[in-house]
């Protein structure tokens, strides 16, 4: 069954709410004025990559928009989000089949926890992270140190910290305020939001990490930005506090949203006035986008 809540249109609701809100966006374009300041990219760097890009790197005219790999983008999301919706009904009969009521409350945080770090198991396409390992000890992963990376590119000990013991946490608990506040169903639509962010973020993680478009990255992180916020605001519309918790996360995806970007800037050719940097695109190229049970 799909419950819908008894409750005023979802808004935006409490004060703190607000506050996070504004403190990200204010966050965001702090960061922004110093990530992107010319002292903020490595010489070196920007140069050896400038080097390549003038030998082997085609004219952004070149480069057509890769429609194959858009769709596949968007059919995984709703693939995903399909999948995740069929689980969550199960789930609610077999628990009232088997229990005669809702999970118990220990076992939601559990299972948003779970889902907030390996929600990928339902994506078709190719999720893999990077190597927790090699990016603590500052060695070359999917997505860290597989390109030049920012000067203030934060340690990498700092990503497991977050999206482990901090991220995941505030997904989990707040999940479990909304799941208590919309009468122990899994299967409800504020609850599904948390799910669609999760889906476009382990969609980014294949653009970003997988198939390297650094590009198409920066855009695709926008996304998952965006999306956090929305279903924060849905969050809040059932569970203040929920929204609030929810909305805290938004402040670690804006650093991470910036990293990308920086990176993306770091990681483009300049020659003249003439910018050759890769495009916010996937265009076509030597990266295909294959589901998992493609040949």
């Amino acid at each position: 069954m799909i419950y819908l809540p008894n409750s005023a249109p979802p808004t935006l609701q409490g004060d703190l709410v607000g506050a996070v809100m504004l403190a990200t966006l204010l966050y965001f374009e702090a960061v922004c004025a110093a990530a992107f300041s010319p002292a903020a990219i490595s010489p070196v760097g920007a140069k050896t990559y400038r080097d390549l890009r003038r030998h082997t790197a085609p004219s952004l005219q070149a480069n057509e928009l890769d429609s194959d790999a858009v769709v596949k983008y968007g059919s995984a999301v709703a693939i995903q989000m399909a999948a995740i919706t069929a689980t969550f009904g199960a789930l609610d009969v077999a628990t009232d089949a088997a229990l005669g009521g809702p999970l118990p409350w220990q076992a939601v945080t559990a299972l948003f926890w779970g889902l907030s770090l390996k929600s990928r198991v339902f994506s078709p396409l190719d999720n893999a992270r990077p190597d927790l390992n090699k990016a603590v000890e500052g060695e070359k992963t999917r997505g860290f140190n597989d390109r030049t990376m920012p000067s203030w590119t934060p340690p990498g000990v700092t990503f497991p910290i977050m999206w482990v013991l901090i991220v995941g946490p505030l997904r989990a608990y707040s999940s479990t305020l909304v799941w208590e506040a919309t009468g122990g169903h899994l299967l409800n639509p504020v609850l599904l939001c948390i799910m669609l962010h999760l889906s476009i973020g382990d969609t980014w993680n294949t653009v970003n990490n997988v198939e390297r478009r650094l590009g198409a990255a920066v855009p695709g992180v926008a996304c998952v930005w965006a999306s956090v916020l929305f279903a924060a605001t849905q969050y809040s519309s059932v569970s203040p506090l929920a929204g609030q918790l929810l909305g805290l996360t938004a402040i670690w995806i804006t650093v991470a949203g910036l990293l990308i970007a920086d990176t993306w800037r770091v990681n483009s050719a300049e020659s003249g006035s003439k910018w050759e940097g890769e495009p916010l695109y996937p265009y076509k190229g030597d990266v295909t986008t294959r589901f998992w049970f493609e040949s």
